[in-house]
């Protein structure tokens, strides 16, 4: 399976010359996901895993990781990031069964770097 902390570490990397190479475009999407992900009528948590779903439904690797790690971070526990995955499930049919077991690596992986610290 992937290391899913390693793949977004070096995807942010990449982020960082792609925001130098595309400075406008780059601060237009920031902004954008700004907006998008302010807490509102939904908290954080709930955006998160909105995101998470549709990162599985549309079949985006990246995306599973960036969204679990965030999910992770407002608090998401294992049991909200599998019925996230199940309404992924149900609106994306096979492809999206497959993609959830991404889903689910990720989050063990995030889950268990997030406690290693805790623990020493």
């Amino acid at each position: 399976m992937k290391d899913w902390p390693a793949n977004v570490s070096e995807l942010t990397a990449q982020l960082r010359t792609l925001r130098g190479g595309a400075p406008e475009v780059m601060k237009a999407f920031a902004g954008l996901a700004q907006a998008a992900t302010a807490p509102q009528a939904l908290d954080g948590r709930t955006k998160e895993l909105i995101a998470l779903g549709i990162a599985v439904a549309i079949r985006c690797d990246d995306c599973i990781g960036f969204h679990v790690k965030a999910a992770l971070k407002h608090g998401a526990t294992r049991e909200q990031v599998l019925e996230t995955l199940g309404m992924a499930i149900y609106m994306g049919a096979g492809p999206s069964v497959m993609y959830a077991t991404h889903a689910l690596d990720a989050f063990a992986q995030f889950e268990a770097e997030k406690a290693a610290p805790a623990a020493e």
